[in-house]
């Protein structure tokens, strides 16, 4: 089982989940939410890509099976 973790950040004033912008936590914590819920949905087995905390791009295959999530 895969699991996803959206984390909000500041930068430069602002609040952002990776290169998104929100004027407050309360707007970026619910847009954070509604990433996680749209993650949980199953799909076909397919290649994902994905962005590692180092900045490095990784593809693997996905079974379908839909990950956990949580909004940190």
């Amino acid at each position: 089982m895969s699991f996803v973790h959206y984390r909000l950040v500041e930068h430069d004033g602002d609040r952002r989940i990776r290169s998104v912008t929100f004027a407050t936590r309360k707007e970026a914590a619910r847009a954070a939410e509604r990433a996680a819920a749209e993650q949980r949905v199953p799909t076909p087995p397919r290649d994902i890509e994905f962005e590692d905390d180092e900045g490095l791009w990784h593809t693997e295959r996905s079974d379908g099976t839909p990950p956990t999530t949580d909004v940190r």
